[in-house]
């Protein structure tokens, strides 16, 4: 089992992403489900019938996969609650002055007119006819009030 392991490790290392990959991070780490599968089902198909596997290595690493998808549906679960916050406070800006600086760095502000989410970021529609990401907002202000100089 350590050979075909290995080998799906070495496999996951060759991949183009490696290269972002920092030293001395665990390669079964990057493995997804179904490489883990895959490398499992070998391993089954492969192996010696007269002197088998230890099968309490086989759970124990079934039981970490499914943690792991676990956590991963959590995790993508916990994005959309945090999208729809920011979605929400960014739909009680609408109406309101906002000043704040662009990703591009260029200072901007408007009357926040619409929200629109672009990859999963809420993002203020500003009368201006420019956008600003709600990480970029620095100060909101009721229109009606005059903004200091």
């Amino acid at each position: 089992m350590t050979s075909m392991i290995s080998s799906a490790a070495t496999g996951a290392q060759n991949r183009p992403d490696a290269a972002s990959q920092v030293a001395g991070r665990n390669p079964f780490g990057e493995m997804s489900s179904s490489d883990f599968i895959r490398v499992l089902v070998t391993e089954l198909t492969t192996q010696d019938p007269f002197e088998p596997n230890d099968s309490q290595q086989i759970l124990e690493q079934i039981s970490s996969l499914r943690n792991i998808e676990s956590q991963t549906t959590l995790q993508a679960q916990l994005q959309d609650l945090v999208m729809q916050n920011e979605l929400t406070q960014a739909g009680g800006m609408i109406g309101r002055m906002v000043e704040g600086i662009t990703p591009e760095n260029d200072r901007i502000a408007g009357l926040v007119t619409a929200v629109r989410v672009v990859e999963g970021r809420a993002v203020l529609e500003l009368d201006t006819g420019k956008s600003l990401p709600m990480g970029g907002v620095e100060r909101v202000m009721n229109p009606t009030q005059p903004t200091e100089t």
